[in-house]
């Protein structure tokens, strides 16, 4: 079906995720490729939801309606829509990985991941897993546009969410795997040679450098990303969610300073992303194009970005020597 290579043992992962769940995650051994026309796909994701979901094996086709849900650009995003015997419409997020994003996402880990995820109130639940993607509850929203997010009361609620999705507790390596991540898009993206030095940070600052680049939007338009009043706002409720207005300005610079540091690695890593992107996926999106943006504004806050580390470790230093003599 689709001739698509499984990148996982579907039955075996969703077993381990039923065995630490509270509902069952239901597993099929099917495939879908994402590069068919959505008119090609149609019948085959009908075909995947009903060997999924029992309850649904029997009703016609005709109780399906499948249509693409915009702004996945990593994977093909499909809502399924049944109407069930009893005249209840259910929708699903039905998710397919594009080819070559194991080089990307840990999909074994993100699954792993999803089940406490869910449990802590964070993103849709899971449902189902199958040979080269997943189904997950479907969440009736729409994503946050730049100036949602420059939205004080908004921001600071994401700051306070943040902090709390940073403190869920999920069994595993600890281990940051930024650094790997970003050493393997090298060896997959080897023919292309950038200037690249990074040096060892705490990867919680990732995190948010990444977040305030979203700031940008896909365009990248980088005059719409917070300034500094607008970033210390932003950390005061991630760093004290009760209490912003007790985080010491000690504790405010250091985290501005990590954070716009990392904006190196998220622009570095989405620049890769694009570039593995463009070669591998059926997507309509200028990866290459976004390649380019997000790499021009690396090499743009490179000196910058340092600079204010440097500065800010050597401040430091002073500091803790004055304080031993």
């Amino acid at each position: 079906m689709g001739g698509v290579k499984n990148i996982w043992n579907a039955m075996e992962v969703a077993k381990q995720t039923s065995d630490c769940s509270t509902s069952q995650i239901h597993s099929s051994s099917l495939s879908v490729d994402p590069s068919l026309p959505l008119s090609h796909i149609t019948p085959l994701i009908i075909e995947l939801c009903k060997d999924l979901f029992k309850k649904w094996s029997n009703l016609e086709n005709s109780h399906f309606s499948v249509e693409t849900v915009s702004g996945g650009i990593t994977n093909l995003l499909l809502k399924v829509t049944v109407k069930e015997d009893n005249g209840n419409d259910v929708s699903v997020t039905v998710r397919l990985y594009g080819p070559n994003t194991e080089y990307v996402i840990n999909r074994e880990r993100e699954l792993q991941s999803i089940k406490y995820l869910s449990a802590a109130g964070f993103g849709a639940n899971l449902l189902g897993v199958f040979g080269n993607g997943m189904v997950q509850s479907f969440i009736n929203a729409r994503t946050l546009i730049p100036s949602d997010m420059r939205n004080p009361k908004l921001a600071a609620e994401i700051a306070k969410q943040l902090c709390r999705f940073h403190q869920v507790e999920i069994p595993g390596s600890k281990e940051p795997q930024l650094w790997n991540d970003l050493l393997k898009f090298f060896e997959k993206d080897k023919l292309y040679l950038i200037d690249f030095e990074y040096g060892s940070y705490n990867y919680r600052g990732f995190d948010i450098g990444n977040h305030f680049n979203e700031y940008a939007g896909y365009e990248c338009d980088f005059t719409l990303c917070p300034n500094k009043d607008e970033q210390y706002h932003f950390l005061r409720h991630y760093l004290q969610p009760d209490n912003p207005h007790e985080v010491s300005e000690k504790d405010l610079e250091a985290l501005y300073v990590e954070e716009n540091t990392y904006t190196l690695a998220s622009h570095l890593y989405w620049a890769l992303w694009g570039l593995i992107q463009a070669k591998f996926s059926p997507i309509n999106f200028d990866y290459l194009g976004y390649f380019f943006l997000r790499y021009n504004e690396f090499k743009r806050q490179k000196e910058k970005c340092f600079s204010l580390a440097r500065s800010f470790l050597s401040r430091s230093q002073t500091l803790n020597m004055h304080a031993q003599t």
